[in-house]
């Protein structure tokens, strides 16, 4: 069994409101485990829900907000991806390819 955090240690670790956990979770941008009635987050996803806390009460950014910028970052990464799979592709063909 991997480690987890649950929903309330997470609420009274991070200083959030449960509301906030709860709406990462209902839009998707949270992966929860549930045992016993009891909310868990692994610990492996911390960082993706810090990043979400900090943009949030730091940068005050809501919940739309969030899922739009992590929409943005997931395809970002995705042409990322591509990028460097048609540079290969060119560079095998070429025999190289410049940095730009």
């Amino acid at each position: 069994m991997s480690e987890r955090i649950s929903r309330e240690e997470l609420v009274k670790i991070y200083n959030i409101e449960i509301t906030f956990f709860d709406e990462l979770v209902d839009s998707g941008l949270l992966n929860i485990q549930t045992e016993n009635e009891i909310l868990y987050l692994k610990y492996e996803d911390l960082p993706v829900f810090e990043k979400f806390a900090n943009w949030h009460y730091d940068l005050e950014i809501n919940l739309p907000g969030l899922e739009v910028i992590h929409d943005m970052l997931k395809k970002m990464e995705h042409l990322r991806q591509k990028n460097r799979e048609l540079m290969n592709k060119l560079s095998a063909m070429s025999g190289g390819y410049e940095d730009i």
